[in-house]
């Protein structure tokens, strides 16, 4: 929708009142939708769903809807029904328009802000709905009321009628359903996978809530209830992992702040602990989790040295030492949460830390005095990930000062680029001596810093802190990288600010790619998040006749370039990249001009600790599974 000027714009530098820009209704949203729903690609679009499903849970949240329904339409629409109390539809004085219409053209207007609708609630903002409505081509609002089936209809924000009754209607609840605008969305492809991996989530935070989740695309029906609520989502995140103990949870409420904690030890290395107020995911944390850690670390320093297993030689145990092999899930339902930004990534209320604290604190103190068995294990596994910690602390230092003595030397085998901007600055993490030679002479030494990598890295899934930090080149790799790692993490040192994996396209190419991606989810994933990780892409073929080449990366574009030059041509597979020569490395494979590379996204941090814990975790049979029901996926599999 175009915006109406105030008055024509002046020509030359003037700014005054003629250059403002006034933006009517849902007009900002349109203008600058990023701003609202993060982009205009596959996370903007699936992000107007998420608010529509927001507004239904909420209503199960507020005790009135126990059934929500997401249907993708073969259309390429997308309906959420649920059974809630509906939208009102009587007129809302202050407008002179039914409270329906108010709510899906007005930001900031919903039931939310003054708890008279909602106790608590996501959407507090009061942004969501209308932001579905303004980037949607068109959208139909139905709700059942008092007996009666009302419909209103949209286009791009705007109303296209009046809100008319249509029939009659039993029970009560609220039916949105929308087509994202292609005039926004560069993509309007829903995605299954991440609409199921939100809807689970929805329905493991919200207790006996059924989500029905229907693709009409391919006649399919899934359905999420969970009547052990967030037991049941720590229970599934360690179903590939070896515990220590039961799950173990904890609930309370004080000063209207509603606690649930769900917690379990497994053997492994790695913690997991999901935080979320008012079923919003806080990613970067915040209060909430906050109490939680310092209760945590509190009761089992206690706890270890009442009963002895911590002597008072061994010094206290740090929240690191508490957390490792921890899997949990902390739930605050707050009426007032104060969130920091509009992505909502951070919890701020400061009532939460003391309210959250108390509670675990008491629920923990409780289980380990009542529970000598899980006690006793869980406070051993604390104590030997200290011991490691401090082993991997001292390699730590020995190597620091090493460095220091070396006069801060980068590692010998990293050819360095001279440009000393990290923004502008290019690592290439290059398997085996062979191609990170060609790739030393094919690169732009300006920008471009090469790190042969020697063999496999250790899979840091099943290792502990002291060996992953006595490991060569896991060392050499921090070094060269400039961060540190795990709890050290800096990513204001980072010294190039785009980091490449670049292995050969066969079996072992793969698992060097994976074990590299593991490290980084799980000890610098920052890096991920922030956009600094990405997987070049070496062609597979080379189709030549004469002097004629065409670079193939995948067997489609192989055969089309086969049909493209006709007879007397020849075809090279690259089974590494050491087979290519440093021109053809750089035309193929590091040219910013020509080359072809993936970013590593972290999308869904719980679907990506569940692939790695497969694919790299300690279980055989969970993987065996994995690779039966992925076989026919597999593409250019090296036999």
């Amino acid at each position: 929708m175009a915006t109406k000027d105030v008055a024509t714009t002046p020509s030359g530098d003037e700014y005054d009142a003629r250059s403002i820009k006034v933006l009517k209704g849902l007009e900002g949203v349109r203008k600058r939708p990023g701003m609202y729903v993060g982009d205009t690609s596959t996370r903007g679009l699936h992000q107007i769903a998420f608010e529509a499903v927001d507004n239904a849970v909420d209503e199960a949240l507020a005790g009135y809807c126990s059934t929500v329904d997401v249907t993708i339409h073969a259309d390429g629409s997308l309906s959420v029904v649920d059974d809630g109390r509906g939208i009102p539809v009587d007129d809302l004085p202050s407008e002179g328009k039914p409270a329906v219409e108010v709510v899906m053209t007005v930001l900031h207007a919903g039931g939310k802000f003054d708890q008279l609708g909602y106790k608590v609630s996501g959407g507090l903002h009061g942004v969501g709905i209308s932001v579905t409505n303004a980037l949607s081509e068109w959208m139909i609002t139905r709700v059942k009321r008092d007996e009666k089936l009302y419909e209103m209809k949209f286009a791009r924000g705007i109303a296209t009628s009046k809100l008319k009754v249509i029939g009659a209607a039993e029970g009560s609840g609220t039916s949105q359903h929308f087509r994202p605008d292609p005039q926004v969305f560069s993509t309007l492809e829903w995605s299954l996978d991440i609409l199921q991996q939100r809807l689970r989530e929805l329905a493991f935070l919200n207790r006996g809530l059924k989500i029905n989740l229907i693709d009409e695309r391919v006649d399919k029906k899934q359905s999420f209830c969970y009547e052990g609520g967030i037991k049941s989502f720590v229970e599934h995140l360690n179903k590939n992992k070896e515990p220590l103990h039961e799950v173990r949870y904890v609930t309370g409420e004080r000063s209207n702040i509603q606690v649930e904690v769900a917690f379990q030890y497994n053997d492994g290395y790695i913690e997991n602990v999901f935080a979320y107020a008012n079923n919003i995911h806080t990613v970067d944390g915040g209060t909430h989790l906050s109490g939680f850690r310092r209760a945590l670390t509190r009761v089992i320093n206690n706890y270890a040295k009442k009963s002895g297993m911590l002597k008072d030689s061994d010094g206290t145990l740090t929240g690191d030492d508490v957390r490792e092999g921890l899997t949990a899930v902390i739930s605050v339902k707050i009426p007032n949460p104060e969130f920091e930004g509009q992505t909502k990534a951070k919890l701020g209320n400061t009532e939460a830390e003391r309210v959250v604290s108390e509670i675990v604190g008491e629920a923990i103190g409780y289980y380990l005095e009542e529970n000598p068995g899980p006690a006793r294990r869980i406070v051993d596994k604390c104590v030997t990930a200290a011991r490691a910690r401090d082993a991997a602390r001292k390699a730590r230092d020995l190597t620091r000062r090493k460095n220091a003595l070396d006069g801060g030397s980068l590692p010998g085998k990293l050819a360095d680029c001279s440009e000393r901007d990290p923004a502008k600055s290019e690592l290439f993490l290059v398997e085996g001596e062979s191609a990170g030679g060609s790739a030393k002479l094919g690169r732009d030494r300006h920008f471009q810093a090469i790190l042969p990598l020697k063999g496999k890295i250790l899979n840091v899934e099943k290792a502990r802190l002291d060996r992953i930090v006595s490991h060569e080149e896991i060392r050499t790799l921090i070094t060269a990288l400039g961060t540190g790692f795990d709890a050290d993490f800096d990513i204001s040192k980072l010294r190039y600010h785009r980091v490449y994996i670049m292995t050969d396209a066969d079996v072992d190419g793969s698992h060097i790619r994976t074990l590299l991606l593991t490290f980084f989810f799980r000890y610098m994933p920052k890096l991920i998040e922030e956009g600094h990780l990405f997987i070049a892409q070496p062609p597979l073929y080379q189709v030549k006749k004469g002097k004629k080449l065409i670079y193939c990366y995948r067997e489609e574009e192989r055969d089309a370039a086969i049909a493209q030059v006709g007879d007397g041509y020849s075809i090279q597979q690259y089974k590494g990249l050491g087979e290519m020569d440093p021109e053809q490395l750089w035309e193929t494979t590091m040219d910013p001009d020509r080359r072809i590379v993936r970013k590593v996204l972290l999308d869904d941090p719980i679907a990506a600790d569940e692939t790695f814990t497969i694919l790299m975790g300690e279980k055989v049979e969970p993987r065996k599974l994995f690779i039966a029901e992925n076989a026919r996926e597999v593409q250019n599999l090296d036999v």
